[in-house]
């Protein structure tokens, strides 16, 4: 995806800098820490090519503007962080309930509440149960680098187009806030995207002689039901042709280390001291959060290896990595799932996962 020469970016720029190279036609958003980068980019190079850029009143006014702007024909974005993503869901699952492409960024803090301000994962359940109301799912992208934050947000617009859904992309603060070398992808013309035939707009624009209403509303209950049957099937098509992940040496691993993001950052550190130590260590890493690669971690846990989840929550993702175990082939052996989590903000360390790592296999841990 990515070509041309590298440069030092902060991921929060990163993300800002793909959307408009992946054609993001209008922005709206609302300033909160640690995303704040992201927004004050968009303000500046948004305008700079006369595409809409508005801070909006509020969060919740931020997201409905994006619905509006989606809905008229525009790719559209917004950008967060935890509690500001909170206000975002009651619009997240209006654009869900009327197939209205969209893409929201949450740059995660701990929490809950007003929390603080430092890198956390604990938006997990937030970004893939849906959030807001409904029977509804989002596509869920989490990068581990600033190269990710600028090739997934890219993807990101792809996704949704192609699915007609809310896509979020989730990287916590430290991923934002921090700076490596990227390769950017190309820019394309607002004119060069893909046509959407379903829009509102004007009827002699379009050629129509009634107007399209888009919405999420039906009050018949046989009616809604079918609607959202048929956004399921839908998302078992997204199951079969979106899933993504990172497998590092799962092969013959004495115990393989579950983790996205961040953590995912330190599991890899913690695995060359394993290494070093004599402990073989793979590293299983989902980049679509939503759907789970729960049939590929099966097969890696058909080993029988222990497991250790690996997260800046008490206890999120791991459950997802339970609920692969249940995908493994008959009669194959049962895996144990450990975790080190923390949470509020605190990054878990590499020697603190690889003490974790020798108490599980020396069968010492607790």
């Amino acid at each position: 995806m990515s070509g041309g020469n590298k440069v030092l970016m902060k991921g929060n720029d990163a993300i800002a800098e793909a959307a408009v190279r992946a054609g993001c036609a209008a922005y709206f958003g609302y300033p909160i820490t640690p995303q704040n980068e992201l927004i004050a980019y968009m303000a500046k190079n948004m305008l700079d090519k006369g595409r809409v850029f508005i801070q909006a009143e509020s969060e919740t006014a931020a997201v409905n503007m994006v619905y509006g702007a989606s809905a008229a024909g525009a790719r559209a974005m917004t950008s967060s962080s935890s509690p500001g993503v909170s206000l975002k869901q009651e619009g997240i699952s209006y654009a869900a309930g009327a197939d209205i492409p969209m893409v929201v960024v949450n740059v995660a803090r701990g929490g809950p509440g007003l929390g603080s301000i430092a890198p956390a994962q604990s938006d997990y359940f937030q970004s893939t149960r849906g959030g807001g109301h409904g029977d509804y799912y989002c596509i869920v992208l989490a990068p581990k680098s600033v190269q990710e934050c600028a090739d997934l947000t890219y993807l990101a617009f792809d996704l949704a187009d192609e699915w007609r859904t809310p896509v979020i992309v989730l990287a916590d603060g430290m991923i934002g806030q921090m700076m490596e070398g990227v390769v950017l992808p190309p820019e394309r013309r607002l004119e060069d995207l893909p046509k959407r035939d379903w829009t509102v707009g004007h009827l002699a624009d379009q050629g129509r002689k009634e107007a399209r209403h888009i919405t999420s509303l039906d009050l018949l209950p046989e009616n809604l039901e079918a609607k959202t049957r048929a956004r399921f099937e839908r998302y078992e098509k997204i199951k079969e042709k979106e899933i993504r992940f990172e497998a590092v040496d799962t092969e013959g691993a004495d115990i393989i280390l579950a983790a996205y993001g961040t953590s995912a950052r330190v599991a890899l550190g913690a695995k060359k001291l394993a290494e070093k130590a004599g402990v073989k260590a793979g590293l299983f890493r989902p980049i679509t959060l939503w759907p789970f690669p729960y049939k590929r971690l099966a097969k890696i846990a058909e080993s029988g290896k222990p497991i250790l989840t690996v997260e800046m929550s008490l206890g999120q993702f791991v459950e997802d990595v339970k609920l692969s175990l249940l995908e493994r082939a008959p009669g194959a052996p049962q895996s144990a799932v450990h975790l080190l989590g923390h949470s509020g903000g605190v990054i878990p360390t590499e020697e603190e996962v690889f003490e974790r790592i020798q108490a599980i296999v020396k069968g010492n841990a607790r």
